[in-house]
């Protein structure tokens, strides 16, 4: 059996991705060429929760394809692809123009047009051949896919049908056509005849078929486009999102591009169409994880804190029950990842969810608490803290399984993945000299959020009145963190050990994760200065972000996964980190840095990119497989203006911090909608200082200073 959950970054050797066109709506997603075009063999094609339907779509005119002029993506979801009939021999101009509107929805509705520019009639041959192969995505990801013929096509009045039987599993692709086509073999074809100046068009379904029944595309043929419901929910997305305005162009299109994004990488619970969560990225990661979606949802609750309740609830619906080596689910434990295509299913003995992270469980925990200070209601804190007290009933028992009280990783099964921190590629914890680390591993910012855990779950109790909870979870706070700060301190290097290993040896690696601790309070306020420092170090910092792997360790390669690239979200949790503790100009460089490179990525942050110094190139240099768009990098510039701003509510007890410490190039800076709890608030920062609006009728006091949350001070009396 392969090993699916291990796989990182994209497929190699397609094609740059700027060569390929990829439109989104929910879990259905399809990735084409320039024209239009699905090639057989390619990583391209037509994507159902998780299963390849059309693996190959040509359209062609007279027996040829179009040559493609333009592609136009209005929507996340729907792409124009326009291009011309080549000019006969001898001519220099063509007088055919087509057009291939494509709106992708639990399968796909096309819109073909032939339009005659000319001033005499034109009789042509519409042929789209097609090919449905039911592959996994992990199948073509990995480029593995082998059907051996086992999938059946079949014509009959205008419709082709496709058919693959893998054991138990019958899977069914239509394509439904108007115009009354010829359906023969793979191809459909319509004769078109088309007077002066005028167009022939003709509409088609591309429909997934679930258990026998064909299931409704989400823009079918006839329906005005707008009325559609991706058309409604994308609507009502923009309109609750923050409205920026600021003196700097750059961050500004950065910062619209971002709630674009983000609208499109939602995906909706069929059982409950109210509640959402961000996928993790396009267009292989169009699924719910743990760690990305509790981080991304995390980064956007000012921007609509649905998102983090509605990832809380769903994860919590499939939160661990029983002990299962396959799936590595374990009682309490949050899961990994959610897949749904037969190759995942298989390889975990028939389960869709994979559990293999250390770090999904204390998030959870994280969130709900971060929740909370933002206004999050007490029946909905109500419902979820008893899954929070699973969660914390698992770092206790499995997840320091061995009592000495940090939590620890070790893969159950082969199938699994080798780590199970953020940095989950199979040679991502190194040590200095470049030896890769033995599990069980404990990581550094793991502790960090077992710490931020432990806190959240205090203040809780705090609230409930419950005197005896919040004295154990405070405890438990604080014994982690000085026992953190004694054995993950390395006082001959001045930072912090990435892990321990099997034998509690220090992975003396510098390393990014301790921008995260940071970020979650666990460091000891002496030693703050000396890893802020090294954070920012030339061997740190290349000009664009914070490197994963700092360059004088044994293991650097700027084009790596994560030894020495540069990861937008792992940036952001620095520049948190940092501005917690009170780094102003640290994170300010951070900050700016990251923005700039954005705007070389036509203002859409990938999930990573190369780590090389900015002094050796001029632009940021593109990892090859960088999943675009990508949730927790799209959130990263929505969560480095907060960071910027230094505006942290807590609400429960009726107080909101607010000291902005946003660089001068772009102030001024007007913010409006920002989400305060069921509120809005309108923000700007001016030379003069901020100004808020909107507080007048919510009883709230505000503060000018930064929220006092590093040090001991996460467990005093706020």
């Amino acid at each position: 059996m392969t090993d699916p959950w291990a796989l990182t970054g994209g497929p190699t050797g397609h094609g740059p991705a700027h060569d390929l066109v990829t439109l989104i709506d929910g879990s259905t997603f399809c990735i084409s060429d320039r024209g239009g075009a699905i090639l057989q063999g390619h990583a391209q094609g037509l994507f159902v929760r998780d299963t390849r339907l059309l693996s190959r779509w040509e359209l062609r005119i007279d027996g040829l394809p179009p040559e493609p002029l333009a592609v136009q993506t209005p929507e996340p979801y729907a792409a124009m692809f326009i291009g011309r009939v080549l000019p006969d021999p001898g001519h220099a101009d063509s007088s055919l123009l087509v057009v291939e509107s494509r709106y992708v929805g639990n399968g796909m509705r096309v819109d073909i047009e032939v339009r005659n520019l000319g001033a005499i009639p034109v009789e042509c041959a519409v042929m789209l051949q097609a090919g449905a192969d039911f592959a996994d995505l992990f199948e073509v990801k990995g480029g593995r896919t082998h059907t051996d013929g086992d999938v059946v096509s079949t014509a009959r009045h205008g419709i082709l049908e496709f058919t693959r039987r893998r054991g138990e599993l019958r899977q069914r692709l239509l394509i439904v056509a108007g115009g009354d086509p010829t359906a023969s073999g793979n191809t459909l074809q319509w004769r078109a005849s088309i007077p002066p100046r005028r167009a022939w068009t003709v509409c088609a379904e591309v429909r997934a078929a679930d258990d026998g029944a064909p299931g409704p595309v989400r823009h079918p043929c006839g329906y005005p486009l707008e009325h559609t419901i991706p058309a409604r929910s994308l609507r009502e997305w923009r309109s609750r999102g923050p409205e920026v305005s600021t003196a700097d162009s750059g961050l500004a299109a950065v910062l619209r591009r971002s709630v674009e994004d983000l609208g499109s990488l939602r995906i909706f619970d069929p059982e409950h169409p109210d509640r959402a969560v961000v996928a993790a990225g396009a267009p292989w990661f169009m699924a719910l994880f743990g760690r990305d979606s509790l981080i991304t949802s995390w980064m956007l609750i000012p921007v609509d804190e649905r998102l983090a309740i509605g990832t809380l609830q769903t994860l919590a619906a499939h939160q661990g029950v029983a002990i299962d080596r396959a799936t590595e689910e374990e009682p309490g434990r949050i899961l990994h990842e959610m897949r749904f295509g037969p190759v995942a299913s298989l390889a975990l003995g028939g389960g869709n969810a994979y559990y293999g992270s250390a770090d999904a469980t204390p998030l959870f925990v994280m969130l709900l608490g971060e929740l909370r200070r933002w206004g999050l209601d007490q029946r909905e804190v109500d419902a979820l803290l008893p899954h929070a007290d699973r969660a914390l009933e698992w770092i206790e028992r499995y997840g320091d399984a061995d009592g000495d009280g940090f939590v620890e990783y070790h893969r159950a099964t082969k199938q699994g993945l080798v780590n199970q921190g953020w940095k989950d590629s199979w040679d991502g914890i190194t040590f200095a000299d470049g030896r890769i680390a033995r599990s069980p591993i404990a990581l550094a910012e793991v502790q960090g959020y077992t710490y931020a855990a432990y806190v959240a779950r205090a203040h809780f109790a705090r609230e409930q009145g419950d005197r005896e909870g919040r004295r154990y979870w405070a405890e438990k706070a604080k014994a982690l963190k000085r026992a953190f700060n004694e054995k993950f301190w390395l006082p001959d290097r001045g930072w912090y050990a990435l892990g321990l290993d099997a034998d509690k040896r220090p992975v003396d690696s510098l390393a990014s994760n301790i921008g995260h601790c940071l970020w979650t309070g666990i460091v000891d306020d002496d030693k703050a200065p000396s890893v802020a420092a090294h954070l920012l170090s030339p061997e740190m910092f290349s000009g664009w972000g914070i490197r994963t792997l700092a360059t004088t360790m044994g293991a650097y390669n700027p084009m790596s996964y994560h030894n020495g690239s540069v990861w937008p979200h792992d940036n952001a949790l620095c520049a948190a980190g940092l501005m917690r503790y009170g780094f102003v100009d640290h994170a300010q460089r951070v900050a700016v840095a990251v923005l700039d490179a954005a705007t070389h990525f036509q203002h859409r942050l990938p999930e990573l990119f190369c780590g090389f110094p900015r002094e050796m190139f001029a632009e940021p240099v593109p990892y090859p497989t960088s999943c675009s768009p990508q949730a927790w990098a799209a959130a990263t510039p929505l969560h480095l203006l907060r960071t910027l701003l230094r505006f942290d509510p807590q609400l429960p007890t009726g107080r909101l911090w607010c000291d902005p410490a946003v660089p001068d190039r772009y102030l001024p800076l007007r913010i409006s909608r920002l989400g305060l709890g069921k509120d809005h608030l309108a923000v700007e920062v001016t030379s003069d200082g901020p100004r808020l609006r909107g507080l007048e009728d919510l009883h709230i006091w505000l503060t000018g200073g930064p929220r006092p949350t590093h040090g001991n001070q996460d467990l005093g009396a706020e």
